[in-house]
């Protein structure tokens, strides 16, 4: 069953559900009628494949589809901008050293919203709320060069012991294809 987002085609007020419904109630609706048809499994936690993704979060990547991935294949990490994070790191050091993974793949994509910020964002947030983020925004204008940073965060990470298949792509969000990113 997937959710569709007001205004869009198939949205829930098009099938005659009220305004006053959230759109969490919705997701919630929606998780039981997949409760009602769903059989475990019987996987464990370990990807099947030994794949750790990390991708950006925007919506508009279906990651498993453009990847042909089934459920249990891989494990999925995703951000704004998909950007390797000392949270990223923390996820794929448990995603190796716990559960099996061995290869990495790094997905950025065009059009990313990363782009079109910067790290001034942070002062914004600090003026409106009178506390500053500890975190990076991550904001980058070279897409590639964003992708080879990621790959050499992860590379030279010491709390990773596979090191050695990491490789780097961006999604075009309009043709729906991957680009590999060298080290050059």
């Amino acid at each position: 069953m997937s959710i569709s987002v007001s205004g869009h085609p198939g949205s829930p007020e098009s099938a005659g559900q009220t305004a006053a419904t959230s759109v969490t109630d919705r997701l919630v609706e929606a998780n039981r009628a997949y409760a009602d048809a769903f059989h475990d499994p019987g996987m464990d936690a370990r990807p099947v494949l030994g794949v750790a993704v990390v991708a950006c979060m925007d919506a508009r990547i279906d990651l498993h589809r453009a990847l042909g991935l089934a459920l249990g294949d891989c494990h999925t990490i995703r951000n704004a901008g998909g950007v390797v994070t000392d949270d990223t790191i923390r996820s794929l050091s448990i995603s190796q050293r716990a559960l099996g993974t061995r290869s990495v793949v790094l997905i950025h994509h065009t059009n990313c919203g990363l782009q079109s910020i910067t790290e001034d964002f942070r002062n914004e947030l600090e003026r409106e709320v009178g506390q500053r983020p500890t975190w990076a925004v991550e904001a980058f204008t070279d897409i590639d060069q964003d992708v080879r940073q990621s790959m050499a965060r992860v590379r030279t990470s010491p709390f990773l012991t596979h090191t050695d298949d990491v490789r780097g792509f961006v999604f075009d969000v309009h043709t729906g294809l991957l680009r590999e990113i060298t080290n050059k």
